[in-house]
């Protein structure tokens, strides 16, 4: 396996569709591809290696509701503790009866942040948890699903941090990163000491130009990810994750848990330790897992006007061909995506320094040459 997914990594970085990533994958615990390809940062010609930091967008997801999952084992809150009891400027406006069943399942109806949010904005925890506790929910928490882009990280997180006293990054350390040996491989915050360790984004090149004379508010008005409500949107147009985000100094080194900053064999390993041990580690019981990976929602996301199927902090179901619900984790807007099978036992990440928005080729071609092995597929 390790061959065949080197070879195709190689490919991909040759024809020039990508320009540096990683690929890594666990069966049964154990690591079975660890695939690095390219240059990390074209400036410099440094190369890619196997615990060099991706920012990976929403591919984050999966390690802010991992964060939230090993907390709930320990008792320190439960799925149907209501938001309130932790974070009681939350209940505004009528959230008062939102979980953490519904924070996880993008079910609190608080799918968007201010029309005007800059990354500035979100760099400032506390201004973010303010305007998303003191918004109007777009539909009763817990009866819709609608994907919350920005919004998840910061909701989830601060549930963390009221229920620890601690900020998500720190315990995200503590209880899930350092016990897996990673702790310098998985952020959300980076310490700005290892900025420099980073792979630099780039964008995909792309075809598409906007139309003279028309706004990007204007172009894209119609379409519902972008809708505004009551001052607030899914996707504050100059917030958007593009790689001038992602290389950003204090987007990194901030909180911001809708995205995170990891190798592919850190977030790997850390899906393995969900599915079973990791040299002794195991991040929730096997109750817990079959709790965490059972299917909370399926139908049209209020946002996306996609179809989706989510279990509790995850996507079920990966992209494209890869869409067995027995596949758990999530993926980043820029092409990068960390799943595990519950099938198979196996786990595999893909990072990328090429952003290529919604484009999931590279993780569908890499990911599928484990995943279908893995599964005798």
């Amino acid at each position: 396996m390790q061959k065949r997914v080197q070879e195709a990594a190689d490919k991909l970085v040759e024809s020039g569709a990508e320009r540096g990533l990683q690929v890594a994958a666990y069966r049964h615990g154990e690591q079975v591809v660890d695939v690095v390809a390219g240059v990390a940062d074209p400036a410099t010609g440094r190369l890619v290696t196997p615990d060099m930091p991706f920012w990976s967008a929403s591919t984050g997801k999966g390690v802010t509701s991992t964060v939230a999952h090993v907390l709930v084992e320990r008792g320190v809150f439960g799925y149907d503790t209501p938001i309130v009891e932790l974070w009681p400027e939350f209940g505004a406006h009528g959230k008062e009866r939102a979980t953490v069943r519904h924070a996880l399942t993008h079910s609190t109806g608080v799918p968007g942040v201010p029309v005007d949010t800059t990354p500035e904005d979100l760099c400032d925890w506390e201004k973010m948890c303010a305007a998303i506790a003191d918004a109007r929910p777009w539909w009763e928490p817990g009866t819709k699903s609608g994907y919350h882009p920005q919004s998840f990280g910061y909701i989830v997180g601060e549930i963390v941090r009221r229920a620890t006293g601690t900020p998500i990054s720190q315990v995200l350390r503590e209880e899930v990163a350092g016990p897996l040996g990673v702790a310098d491989e998985l952020f959300f915050g980076v310490p700005e000491s290892e900025l420099g360790r980073l792979a630099r984004l780039e964008d995909a090149p792309s075809d598409f130009e906007m139309p003279e004379g028309v706004s990007m508010e204007a172009m894209f008005a119609d379409i519902p990810f972008f809708r505004v409500v009551d001052g607030y949107t899914a996707a504050p147009m100059a917030a958007m994750p593009d790689a001038a985000f992602g290389n950003r100094a204090d987007v990194l080194t901030s909180d911001i848990p809708a995205g995170g900053t990891m190798s592919a064999r850190a977030v790997a390993r850390m899906y393995a330790a969900l599915l079973g041990e990791v040299d002794g580690v195991r991040l929730v019981s096997p109750e817990r897992l079959r709790e965490i990976t059972a299917a909370e929602f399926g139908g049209v996301d209020e946002v996306t006007a996609f179809p989706a199927t989510r279990s509790l902090g995850y996507a079920l179901g990966a992209t494209g061909t890869l869409d067995s619900l027995t596949l758990f984790g999530m993926a980043g807007s820029g092409g990068s995506a960390a799943y595990a099978d519950t099938a198979t036992g196996i786990t595999v990440a893909v990072t990328k320094n090429l952003v290529s928005a919604g484009d999931f080729t590279t993780f569908e071609a890499l990911g599928g040459l484990v995943v279908n092995v893995g599964g005798d597929r």
